[in-house]
Parts: C-alpha cells; sequence; structure tokens
C-alpha cells in the first residue's frame, strides 16, 4: 500500500527483571545478530538476565 510505512520490530520487556530485548541489538552474547524480531527467537530462547522462557516477555509499546 503506498504510503504506508512498516513499523520497526517492538521491543519486549521481561516481566520478572525487567531486561528489554531490542531487535535491533539482538542478543550477542546467545548469537542472535542485531535486527532479529523477537517473533524470530528460537522457541529456547531465555531471558539472558533472569533465565525465564520466551513466553513471560511483553511487548514494548
Amino acid at each position: 500500500m503506498a504510503g504506508v510505512q512498516q513499523k520497526a520490530s517492538a521491543s519486549y520487556t521481561c516481566v520478572f527483571c525487567g531486561f528489554v530485548y531490542d531487535p535491533a541489538i539482538g542478543d550477542p552474547d546467545e548469537d542472535i545478530p542485531p535486527g532479529t524480531a523477537f517473533e524470530n527467537l528460537p522457541d529456547d530462547w531465555c531471558c539472558p538476565n533472569c533465565s525465564t522462557e520466551k513466553d513471560t516477555f511483553e511487548r514494548c509499546d
């Protein structure tokens, strides 16, 4: 659609420790490259701070 810009991938916050996954940064410690959308993280990816599972993150608006 002309004139419609696609929104950049959203950041997500861990509800337990407050860690923010920023897709512009990725997760270099886990070999997740910059530009990786949260939705495209592996199912077994966990919070780098508190090791909670991916499904405990909430989208930052």
